[in-house]
């Protein structure tokens, strides 16, 4: 990948400049991005590129051979060795990364109080006024223990209001699978050529191979509410959060 990934050492950062690489109809490669691309059930990052008093919108993020940047349909594309200064949609991005963040809380709670793992997730930003974030998390629970609902949102609310530090670190691949239970999913998503792996550590309470953004710490999420507890099948339970301030 000829992208120089800049969300990863920096969640915070917002503009930057860059030159572009390659730009058609079907994407936009930069030398540097903080564009998240999408993946671990965070969807991608979106915003603008302005260049030579021109914006284009970008919609969202393509990663393969490259890390592609989906321009709006219609707007004007930069050539290839225009410098451009790229920003992020901020609302959107720190929206996403407190309701990754209160996903981690969920499962460091679910996996500390019920021994359970996760088995697929995903998040959005949210429509509903006063609601910052959108999120399920499914989990292998044979069964739900009476008051589940009401303990884990409450446990999870004490973990925020604890303002737990959340640090993120990469770590040779054998160095990392020897921390106990850094695989916090029923399988293992790592792949086998990967040689580092990105933690996630929400101190004292989750810590997890992750590729995603997140807060600096747990009272930056906000406030959590379960707002539903759904069977998927014999033994599996999806329990939908909502994030507000």
């Amino acid at each position: 990948m000829r992208t120089e990934r800049l969300e990863l050492a920096d969640q915070d950062l917002r503009d930057w400049e860059a030159t572009v690489l390659d730009a058609t109809p079907d994407g936009i490669v930069l030398n540097r991005s903080a564009f998240y691309p999408g993946g671990g059930g965070q969807p991608a990052d979106q915003g603008t590129l302005l260049w030579q008093g021109v914006e284009t919108r970008i919609a969202g993020v393509r990663k393969g051979d490259d890390l592609v940047l989906i321009p709006a349909e219609g707007d004007p594309l930069p050539a290839a060795g225009t410098v451009v200064r790229a920003a992020l949609a901020d609302e959107r991005r720190s929206a996403l990364m407190r309701t990754h963040s209160g996903l981690h809380v969920l499962c460091g709670v679910v996996f500390r109080d019920y021994g359970s793992l996760v088995t697929g997730g995903n998040m959005d930003v949210a429509a509903t006024p006063g609601v910052v974030g959108t999120a399920r998390m499914d989990f292998n629970l044979p069964e739900v223990p009476p008051g589940f609902k009401e303990a884990v949102e409450a446990a999870c609310n004490a973990e925020i209001e604890a303002d737990r530090r959340i640090d993120v670190r990469v770590l040779p691949r054998a160095e990392a699978f020897a921390i106990p239970d850094i695989i916090r999913t029923a399988t293992n998503l790592v792949p086998d050529d990967v040689a580092e792996v990105r933690i996630v550590d929400i101190v004292g309470l989750d810590c997890q191979a992750d590729g995603g953004t997140h807060v600096a710490s747990t009272r930056q999420i906000g406030r959590v509410r379960v707002a539903k507890i759904e069977s998927k099948g014999r033994g599996f339970r999806r329990v939908r959060l909502e994030v507000s301030d």
